[in-house]
């Protein structure tokens, strides 16, 4: 399982394996699911994160998505 998160496109991406992706569905406003040769779910898309994110808990998920500090 690997999570990607872009802060300039306010996006993440959750990979749950490396199964190659055949076919990709919006499933929800701004949520695409990535499915494999025999419809699973290998990846899920999540576009606009910062305003999916509740406010009570902004400050404990985001710091987890920042980039490591510069040396």
């Amino acid at each position: 399982m690997k999570l990607e998160f872009d802060g300039q496109a306010d996006a993440a991406y959750l990979r749950l394996n490396d199964s190659p992706i055949i076919e990709s569905e919006e499933v929800a406003p701004g949520i695409v699911y990535d499915f494999d040769d025999r419809e699973n779910v290998v990846g899920i898309e999540i576009m606009r994160v910062s305003q999916k994110t509740p406010d009570r808990i902004k400050g404990r998920v985001h710091p987890i998505f920042a980039s490591p500090p510069e040396p």
